[in-house]
């Protein structure tokens, strides 16, 4: 076990950091990648998740185990379905063997696709035959995972007449639907989403592209939560853009409400604490954004100000139950914390943040980095700290190379 330990950070937080690429981003093109080898891309990610499915696509044996990396997982549920002449069996930690699958697994045995449960009905391990796909539509439920729907998509240009995808019901996470669509209209391949029906069309092969994937915003949030909490401090972020792709760009325009301006420049934002004291709490609907919640809920404990967050019913299926996770560390630091199955209110509080408090990371990487920037009020101690490595790996080497 990695403990940790932050001192309490005095100085005035400023520097410059590069990000590396959307795990987003980058997960997806490596998918597509393989169906279109003169695809080029650059600054991939580098987080574990990433390299989980680099080597996985890469792999030459029929037993393929991709840890936590949920991304993985679900996209390569598809890829190996339409895979020619594979029988792959994949595997996955003891977290990921309890996370479900039946719903994507339902929708691709729909299309022709032969997928056994090996262990649990409805969850990893999988055994996955190759076979030809005889449907070309599905119907699913619009608020399931976006990647079970971008794990469709992804494969839709392969099956000889395309993919018809019809939605019951609302559609959530759209933000991620509409990256995975972007990408796909990059490499020239048609679609249309008209009401709720999204149809992609075949296309075998494409002209020679290149791809440059846009820094990671996810990873960006926690130096927005850093420089909401620490009075005078500038940080300026690479490589981004002002037009993303990612849903958690949302983020420039959220935390402007806690005291964060942000400035585009080219390739750059630079974000600024505005020295404005914060008293108004905090509602946002973060349905096409779960990830940054966490985030968001530590930047108000540390502000002392409430915040009620909804949207998050994706986040109990996440590498933790990140709600009930949330609300464990921060009332072990003295918040007071309430949770649905789709809701999160911190209260308001005048107490002083609990010091030396270790927080658990139950082997999620957001849970870590969320809680770092705290160390601008109190000393905190963060539990495996290397957890981080999932999606951002040199992550504590910027935060120190920003505070000492």
């Amino acid at each position: 076990m990695n403990l940790l330990k932050i001192d309490k950070i005095f100085k005035t937080v400023s520097g410059n950091v590069q990000i590396t690429g959307s795990k987003s981003e980058s997960n997806r093109l490596l998918v597509l990648q393989q169906f279109y080898p003169n695809l080029s891309i650059e600054n991939v990610s580098n987080s574990d998740d990433s390299k989980l499915m680099q080597k996985a696509l890469a792999s030459t044996s029929n037993e393929i185990n991709i840890g936590h990396a949920g991304t993985a997982m679900r996209f390569l549920t598809a890829y190996f379905s339409v895979k020619l002449n594979s029988e792959i069996i994949l595997t996955g930690s003891h977290r990921m063997k309890n996370r479900p699958i039946k719903i994507l697994v339902a929708a691709l045995t729909s299309l022709g696709a032969n997928i056994e449960y090996l262990e649990k009905e409805g969850y990893p391990p999988l055994k996955i035959i190759r076979k030809k796909m005889t449907s070309n539509f599905i119907e699913i439920d619009g608020n399931v995972s976006s990647q079970y729907i971008s794990a469709l998509l992804l494969i839709a240009p392969t099956l000889k007449n395309g993919l018809q995808l019809k939605f019951k019901g609302e559609v959530t996470s759209v933000p991620y639907i509409k990256m995975t669509l972007q990408l796909l209209a990059e490499l020239n391949i048609k679609f249309s989403w008209e009401n709720n029906m999204i149809s992609i069309f075949q296309k075998p092969t494409i002209s020679d592209k290149n791809i440059v994937v846009e820094s990671d915003w996810s990873s960006a949030s926690y130096y927005y939560s850093l420089v909401a909490l620490s009075p005078n401090s500038e940080i300026t972020l690479s490589s981004y853009k002002k037009t993303s792709l990612q849903g958690d760009s949302v983020l420039a325009t959220i935390y402007k409400d806690l005291g964060v301006k942000t400035t585009f420049k080219e390739q750059t934002i630079i974000l600024k604490n505005t020295n404005t004291p914060i008293f108004k709490p905090l509602e946002l609907d973060l349905i096409s954004a779960p990830d940054i919640a966490q985030t968001i809920a530590v930047t108000c404990l540390g502000l002392g100000i409430a915040c009620f967050l909804k949207g998050l019913h994706t986040l109990k299926i996440k590498e933790t139950d990140r709600l009930v996770a949330l609300k464990t560390e921060i009332e072990k630091l003295g918040g007071e914390v309430i949770i649905t199955n789709e809701t999160l209110h911190l209260k308001t509080s005048t107490k002083k943040i609990k010091e030396h408090i270790t927080i658990s990371t139950y082997d999620d990487h957001r849970m870590a980095m969320a809680f770092a920037p705290l160390a601008v009020k109190v000393p905190i101690q963060i539990e495996d700290a290397n957890v981080v490595s999932k999606s951002y790996p040199a992550f504590w080497k910027d935060f120190k190379k920003l505070t000492t």
